[in-house]
């Protein structure tokens, strides 16, 4: 495979995928595990799990949820409502934020000394933080990314984290957040005839898929190239489809404020570099796990291989042809490469290398009843698939230490989440896969606020008595909330 080394290019060489994911490689293809020993880049051994059971709360989380329930029924009895505090961003200092709320030209070479709290005060304080109990193993050495997470994909635990919050060029990686906002706007049977205007814009040395001027492509085929071969060309062509870049980037900087992902600010769709461009570890991880919540954003990243669309020919008879070219995913945890074997388990979900961001990964995968999500931004080391080989030291350990260690903060769920699930059947991750009725249902449909007696007392007494039969559905739909995401059928085994 071609590495491109043209300045600013967007060189995304990386590969994988989770075993319990679905695909859309043709049917008959095999490919054969290349390289490796050892635990995390061996050969794919046979999962043992169909479907990955929800795991158990833990007794903080218990407490968590009652504590959050008591103080949700206090706030009911309140003269007046106490306002949550709002994620803090992190200080106007080099690589964070400036004064006006901008992200400055370019990051530091070192993190700043204070970051953003989002998830846990820990998670904005610089270098690693880890909190491991007895029996748990310790963390992987030789280390060089300037920043990684390991995380519960479905708890949203963090278990370890270095830098999480530290605002650096994201490269490819953003194409999460792309995907996340702009896959469900388009059917995937729908047709597109691609205009030069389409194709405008794109930075020199971008990777491509080889979309032609003239030629029509399905929203899937484009799809496909944004996943497997990372194509700015199929990006913009689906920018243009959404209104162009400039909208396209109005509504990914706007969902990732939704997302809580504070740390980014998106200029170009495609990721790739620009200036004042920047997201964080901690944000490209929330990206990867709101979109995997949609089960066309799991197949496409956990394909491996399919066939795309070429250019319509006219044969020595006059007859018009349009024949297929073979693409692979650049992830190379996914498809392996000669000095790296599939990681067993994974599913994707996206890679990225620019100048300016170095090599760049969010994965996904899946063992023994656990799913963990680990991203790795610009490891120092310049070994080949280095960011691959760091982010499968972390998902080993990861594995390992589930269960003993303490996290050290968690994956906010989306701002709206909290007032979707309290509509009746509603979906929080707006979604057509849920498949669970909303949370709390309608508990909180009906503001208390109704309860208010004309003489301005507040309805206390109701209020109260509402509040002890809400303190235990709160607390239930606290935890369904948590069971769902990310959905179920996230843990899905490919059979």
């Amino acid at each position: 495979m071609i590495q491109l080394h043209t300045p600013k290019a967007s060189r995304n060489q990386e590969t994988g995928r989770l075993s319990f994911m679905g695909s859309v490689s043709p049917a008959g293809v095999r490919f054969r595990d290349r390289g490796g020993e050892g635990d995390g880049t061996s050969r794919r051994v046979p999962g043992t799990f169909s479907v990955v059971p929800a795991p158990m709360m833990q007794t903080v989380r218990r407490c968590l949820l009652v504590t959050s329930a008591t103080l949700a029924s206090l706030a009911l009895t309140a003269p007046a409502p106490l306002a949550a505090p709002s994620p803090s961003p992190s200080p106007a200092a080099s690589g964070s934020p400036t004064a006006s709320g901008s992200p400055s030209a370019s990051p530091s070479v070192t993190p700043p000394a204070g970051m953003s709290s989002v998830g846990g005060t820990r998670l904005g304080q610089a270098g690693t933080q880890v909190a491991i109990a007895g029996g748990a193993p310790v963390l992987p050495k030789d280390l060089t990314a300037r920043s990684w997470i390991v995380a519960d994909a479905e708890s949203g635990d963090v278990l370890a984290a270095h830098n999480a919050h530290w605002r650096l060029p994201p490269a490819s990686t953003m194409k999460m957040l792309f995907a996340d906002t702009v896959l469900p706007r388009f059917p995937k049977a729908t047709v597109h005839k691609v205009a030069p205007a389409d194709l405008a814009g794109m930075g020199s040395g971008s990777s491509l898929v080889g979309i032609k001027e003239g030629e029509s492509y399905t929203v899937h085929d484009l799809w496909l190239g944004v996943f497997l071969r990372s194509g700015n060309d199929a990006v913009h062509v689906l920018s243009a489809m959404n209104g162009g870049v400039t909208e396209t980037v109005r509504q990914m900087n706007e969902h990732a404020e939704e997302l809580q992902a504070l740390d980014t600010h998106v200029v170009s769709p495609d990721g790739y570099d620009a200036p004042r461009q920047v997201s964080s570890a901690y944000d490209l991880t929330l990206f990867a796990r709101s979109g995997l919540q949609k089960a066309d954003f799991r197949e496409y990243c956990s394909t491996v291989t399919a066939k795309f669309p070429g250019e319509t020919r006219k044969n020595k008879k006059g007859k018009t042809t349009r024949g297929t070219f073979e693409i692979q995913n650049t992830n190379r945890l996914l498809s392996g490469d000669y000095d790296i074997s599939q990681y067993p388990g994974i599913a994707g979900v996206k890679n990225g290398n620019t100048t300016n961001a170095g090599a760049t990964f969010t994965g996904v995968a899946e063992r023994n009843g656990k799913v963990l999500l680990v991203t790795v931004m610009n490891p120092e080391k310049t070994d080949h698939n280095e960011v691959y080989k760091e982010t499968a030291a972390l998902l080993d350990w990861g594995f390992q230490a589930a269960g003993k260690v303490t996290p050290v903060g968690e994956l906010v769920a989306p701002k709206n989440t909290a007032q979707a699930s309290a509509q009746p059947g509603a979906n929080p991750s707006s979604s057509e896969d849920s498949g669970q009725a909303g949370g709390a249902g309608d508990v909180s449909a009906k503001p208390v606020a109704g309860a208010v007696t004309e003489d301005g007392s507040g309805g206390m007494w109701i209020a109260l008595a509402v509040a002890g039969g809400l303190l235990v559905l709160l607390a239930g739909g606290g935890y369904l909330v948590n069971r769902r995401w990310p959905l179920p059928d996230l843990v899905r085994r490919r059979r």
